[in-house]
């Protein structure tokens, strides 16, 4: 019997009816690994695409090392950055890597009077992801969201899937409109 580990337990493959046994296979082999992010856009509906790339722990930058390896300019690659505002709350926002957030612009765009960066264990509680791998999708918890006005003049942006060294392709508004985000002028 041939028995494939998955990250839900141990699968017997062979006591499968062979039409779920051929979606084990090619899910197993033939897709990257599903992620929340993923499974939000899939779920959506919405059109997207997955782009890999091999993460080099020694890079000093998630968002520039994944414009560099995909051969993109930073510009299109967005970070999305967690902050706290006011009675312990926190929101998130999405600019370009090639740039910073203003704070000041984020607070007054989410109508508050003062945000500051989380801490990484606050973002990675709040979010279920790493640093690194902080997707603006498939939240533990649904941030108020917060996106770079810069992102309207694309077709299409890079946003983190879910982990270090995948990227997910999508239009911005395709972005807004599952996150529920805004669009705001936030970088500096």
């Amino acid at each position: 019997m041939f028995v494939k580990q998955t990250l839900r337990g141990f699968v017997a493959a062979s006591l499968l009816p062979s039409y779920d046994r051929a979606r084990f296979f090619f899910f197993t082999y033939c897709c990257p690994a599903m992620t929340p992010a993923i499974n939000a856009a899939q779920k959506a509906g919405i059109p997207y695409r997955i782009h890999e790339y091999t993460h080099d722990a020694g890079s000093p930058s998630y968002g520039e090392e994944a414009a560099h390896k995909l051969q993109i300019k930073p510009d299109r690659v967005f970070k999305t950055l967690v902050v706290e505002i006011d009675n312990q709350q926190f929101a998130a926002g999405i600019v370009p890597v090639s740039r910073q957030l203003d704070l000041k612009r984020m607070a007054r765009a989410l109508n508050t009077k003062k945000a500051a960066m989380a801490t990484a264990h606050d973002a990675e509680r709040m979010t279920g992801y790493v640093l690194g791998g902080i997707s603006p999708l498939g939240q533990k918890k649904r941030l108020a969201t917060i996106i770079d006005g810069s992102a309207a003049t694309f077709a299409t942006i890079f946003v983190s899937g879910g982990r270090r060294g995948l990227e997910l392709e999508l239009a911005p508004a395709d972005l807004a409109r599952l996150t529920g985000a805004r669009f705001a002028a936030i970088n500096k």
